[in-house]
């Protein structure tokens, strides 16, 4: 085709005004940066939204189940049924309590979480996040003498305690006597430091067996609930499967799945994920107005050039193409750039994490990355089509050129 040939030309060509080549080149140049932009930012979004994700999984469950208006007393018997539900993975007991706890390091509200250590290896990710100890240390019978705790590890600090030192556990609900509620204490021993990652599970959690609980404040054998695994590639059916196993429980329980006890929190990252998206594209728009302004300033100059191929033969629509061909290799130059330029950040971002962020402000330590590759095909499509529509006007007004106009 003879206008891929003039368009390339063109391209190539020398201008008489070295302005006109210099905006050609920023205008690639602001494509790049825009796309890059777009990559690097969604792809940083992505991560937060799925370390996020992954953090609050660690800590619970994928699905809990409790009764309604109260407590389950024969939870033994609702576990089985539970997992009895052909997509459950695994289930535990637990139990949670509001109380105090004191060491050497002055004292802080904290929440108690009663677990069978046997079960909830399988449901929870505890062990993996053990920095000291083991979560078996916690399996005790429920009338110990000095019951142990699992603590998070900058709750430790606070408190100024290590594994093996002694904390005291202190309840506000005691028993009633002439003089007031006298609140209940109980010496602990610390036998394990976790870190899920995450600063405010870190600082106010506390692991102890559910006996151990339940004795300190003196509860019959019952649990709040069940908490609920299920297979990774079903996280986003938790709801179904939560339905089915309400369904199988029968009346009177309800399921809570993950997305849904945290819908506020990831309905927030995916707008503020669009809304940066609609963001950055004004890069991209920038740079396609930058284009507009090139193919007119080339169509004003290379107007003779246009009434002489009108002369020898050529329609409107070729010279059309030209000019449109001319705006498509700038774009697509642009957008490629953008693209392995984006994909390579991400890369050297994810691969050495140079960039640390403060523990307590952020649920991580480094710049999360993960590059969707759908994110990554709508940027590159964008581009491409904001950058086209861009080259439309001026291609037009090139095919408007009347040969006996400017050739007169």
């Amino acid at each position: 085709m003879f206008e891929w040939f003039v368009s390339l030309r063109y391209l190539r060509a020398k201008h008489r005004h070295g302005f006109i080549s210099l905006i050609s080149l920023i205008s690639v140049a602001g494509i790049t940066v825009g796309v890059i932009a777009l990559i690097v930012v969604l792809a940083v979004y992505s991560g937060f939204t799925d370390g996020l994700r992954d953090q609050i999984l660690g800590v619970n469950s994928h699905i809990i189940v409790q009764r309604l208006g109260g407590v389950i007393n024969e939870y033994d018997l609702v576990r089985d049924k539970v997992l009895s539900t052909e997509e459950v993975v695994a289930a535990t007991p637990y139990l949670y309590a509001q109380t105090l706890l004191s060491g050497e390091g002055g004292g802080t509200g904290v929440v108690l979480r009663g677990i069978d250590p046997e079960t909830a290896k399988s449901v929870i990710k505890l062990p993996e996040q053990m920095k000291a100890g083991t979560i078996d240390d916690l399996i005790q019978a429920k009338d110990a003498r000095v019951p142990h705790i699992v603590l998070g590890k900058n709750l430790a600090a606070d408190l100024q305690v290590g594994v093996g030192d002694r904390v005291r556990l202190i309840s506000p609900s005691g028993p009633l006597t002439p003089m007031g509620v006298i609140p209940k204490v109980k010496t602990c021993k610390v036998s394990g430091i976790f870190e899920s990652g995450m600063f405010e599970y870190d600082s106010t959690l506390a692991y102890m067996s559910i006996a151990n609980v339940q004795s300190f404040l003196g509860m019959e054998d019952i649990v709040h609930g069940i908490e609920v695994k299920i297979a990774d590639k079903d996280l986003n059916r938790a709801d179904q499967i939560a339905l089915k196993i309400v369904d199988k429980l029968g009346d009177g329980f309800i399921a809570k799945d993950w997305m849904s006890m945290n819908h506020n929190l990831f309905a927030a990252f995916k707008l503020e994920k669009i809304g940066m998206f609609i963001c950055m594209t004004l890069i991209i728009l920038v740079a396609a107005l930058n284009i507009i302004s090139a193919l007119v300033m080339v169509v004003m100059e290379k107007g003779r050039d246009i009434a002489i191929l009108k002369s020898m033969g050529a329609t409107s629509a070729s010279i059309m193409r030209i000019f449109f061909f001319q705006g498509m290799v700038i774009a697509l130059a642009g957008t490629l750039l953008g693209v392995l330029g984006g994909l390579g950040l991400c890369e050297l971002l994810s691969r050495y994490q140079f960039i640390e962020l403060p523990s307590n402000v952020y649920p991580m330590t480094t710049l999360p990355i993960k590059v969707l590759p759908l994110d990554v095909a709508i940027i590159a499509i964008s581009s491409i089509f904001i950058t086209l529509t861009a080259t439309l006007y001026p291609s037009w007004k090139a095919s408007q050129v009347q040969p006996a106009e400017v050739l007169s």
